[in-house]
């Protein structure tokens, strides 16, 4: 059912508290200048021009202030002022950025500000706050970090101060969030990919570039193999695209004009190094770009041929690298890369096949996300739907906007899904709904999309001949089940704490030989499951039993196999079960195949 984004009383919380930590800023540095402070998700930040750089400790010393100013209960107090008298007052408070603000406002013709008042402290503000200070619980909040933030986000600017804190409305809320808290470090995907040794970024190679190594590698390829399989299995065509594109492909497909700067820059081909010093145009030459996305390429392979009502619908799917050039500051290991690859599809379908297109697609994305493990009922769909005040700046036309609007909406509603409409959300080119996943954590991250696209039929003139023999657009769907491979390794690795299923682990079965004397059965088994395709190492180095069988824990491995005399003699297995450590199994091998291959095949 359709939900409205009613949060106001915990948003209002969250900002009087960056108010509070603003006085108490004020009063450890008298000097402070403020920027801005507005509320988050789970809590606050307050950017600050200071005269040294804080330190870890000067959290606590500001802490224990804001619980003093929450103890004093000084009331928000609301005034309206004019654009002129604040101005004075604030340059008199030497708050340049405050002025810098007041100046903004004042040329977007506003003759009036609000401002706030608890206690000495003074903030422009446009609010709401709370009653009072004393409305926010003392022992509820906390300071969590600093960074860096350049002013309005712009390189150029000065680089401030950013204080981060979380506030909930009880100490339980808090407690139990500084263990989630706890908890994402130990599932940290960037700590777990070095310690399970699945990838790492090199700066040498580029940031942004994630490098694969085996056993990541193989991690990729295993979902890959299941994607792949899953989507010949609900009637899925796979196309493959070139990593580059003349420029040509992008200036039509309206990329290069509204989505350039977060391209690569063109390469000019046909020029040789010494034509490039002197700056010497060549003859002939080309333009190419790398591709940010893989649609305009799909579009082409449709255009190839003349199209009939009767072929409808074609989906074509697509594991696709894409490139796009985000901001340094924006990276986060493989949640945010500048290289990643996209499970990309294209349905092409009749006005009359696009509800039950949908409808197949959001079963598809429900049944991918259960078959990782991950709960369904938490995730969280968002209807993009577009600005009716400003229909200028969309693509399309009413009644496109209006068909595709109403029919996502009644299959989310037809579906249960439990959705948000998002008027202005839109992208430029068709609505769409976005499924954001809850993990483990309760943090939602950006999955699966399903979008309408009223932009590329119009460039590329895509047509099909209709039942009455004239020529129509087809409707066009992009869809992505994952969005990234990249992310969603992440968040497999996040969820499982790197303890994957047994189908999903790059090495399932580790075989430990007592001693070298048994190195040779290790190795015979080790056949037997390899034959059986099942993913298996042995550890014959010269480290003692007990090290080998840490490591081989520590790596996450799902099942610990030791062999020795009695194993050899008997042909079985001692079997150590990942998380059951304290107990051991002892298991005909033929056994114990059987038993991991049927946990296999069953995806448990």
């Amino acid at each position: 059912m359709s939900n409205k984004k009613t949060n106001m009383d915990i948003t209002t919380l969250r900002h009087s508290t960056s108010h509070v930590l603003a006085a108490a800023v004020l009063e450890m540095f008298p000097e402070a200048r403020f920027a801005i402070g507005p509320a988050i998700e789970n809590g606050f930040y307050y950017d600050f021009d200071l005269p040294r750089t804080l330190i870890p400790e000067d959290l606590l010393i500001l802490e224990e202030k804001m619980q003093e100013i929450i103890k004093a209960n000084y009331a928000f107090e609301r005034a309206e002022i004019s654009i002129t008298e604040a101005r004075t007052d604030f340059e008199k408070l030497n708050q340049n950025y405050k002025v810098e603000l007041i100046n903004e406002l004042e040329k977007n013709g506003n003759k009036k500000v609000s401002v706030y008042k608890s206690g000495p402290f003074v903030d422009l503000c446009s609010g709401p706050h709370l009653n009072s200070t004393g409305e926010i619980s003392a022992d509820a909040f906390k300071l969590t970090k600093i960074s860096g933030a350049y002013w309005r986000g712009n390189e150029k600017n000065k680089m401030l101060q950013r204080i981060y804190g979380v506030v909930f409305t009880s100490k339980a809320e808090l407690k139990n969030y500084i263990h989630l808290l706890e908890e994402a470090e130990k599932r940290d995907h960037r700590k777990l990919g070095k310690e399970l040794d699945l990838f790492h970024i090199d700066e040498k190679v580029g940031i942004g570039l994630p490098l694969w190594h085996p056993k990541g590698a193989l991690l990729w390829r295993i979902v890959e193999d299941y994607w792949y399989s899953e989507h010949l299995k609900n009637g899925y065509e796979l196309v493959r695209s070139p990593h580059i594109g003349n420029r040509i492909l992008w200036e039509t497909s309206g990329h290069w004009g509204f989505y350039n700067s977060s391209m690569y820059p063109p390469m000019e081909v046909g020029q040789t190094l010494e034509d490039r010093q002197n700056n010497i145009k060549p003859k002939e030459s080309e333009e190419f770009l790398l591709k940010p996305m893989n649609c305009p390429f799909h579009v082409q392979i449709y255009n190839n041929n003349l199209r009939s009502y009767r072929e409808f619908p074609f989906r074509w799917a697509e594991c696709g690298t894409v490139y796009r050039f985000e901001k340094k500051g924006e990276l986060s290991g493989l949640t945010r890369v500048r290289g990643f690859t996209q499970d990309d599809a294209h349905i092409f379908c009749r006005a009359d096949q696009v509800e039950e297109e949908l409808k197949k697609v959001i079963d598809f994305i429900l049944h991918i996300f259960k078959s990782f493990g991950f709960d369904t009922d938490l995730i969280n769909v968002y209807l993009s739907l577009r600005d009716p005040k400003n229909k200028k700046k969309y693509a399309g036309n009413d009644t496109g906007w209006e068909f595709t609007q109403d029919i996502l909406k009644k299959i989310a509603t037809e579906k249960k899904l439990n959705f948000i409409e998002e008027e202005g959300e839109a992208a430029f080119y068709g609505p769409k709904l976005d499924f954001k996943l809850k993990d483990v954590l309760g943090r939602e991250w950006q999955c699966s999309t399903l979008q309408f696209d009223f932009n590329l039929p119009e460039r590329f003139d895509m047509t099909f001949i209709n039942n009455k023999g004239e020529k129509e657009r087809p409707y066009v769907l992009h869809r992505a089940l994952f969005g990234s491979f990249e992310r969603f390794l992440a968040l497999l690795i996040e969820h499982y704490a790197g303890a994957f299923p047994t189908w999903l682990s790059p090495v399932q079965v580790a075989i430990i030989p007592i001693s070298e004397k048994f190195n040779e059965y290790a190795h015979s088994v080790e056949t037997q499951f390899i034959a059986s395709c099942i993913r298996t190492s042995v550890d014959n180095s010269n480290e003692s039993l007990g090290k080998r069988i840490r490591l081989a824990e520590k790596q996450k491995i799902p099942y610990i196999l030791v062999v020795g005399e009695k194993e050899m003699t008997d042909e079985t297995v001692a079997v150590r079960k990942r998380g059951e450590e304290k107990k051991q199994e002892v298991l005909k091998v033929s056994e114990f195949l059987e038993k991991v291959k049927k946990e296999i095949d069953e995806k448990k």
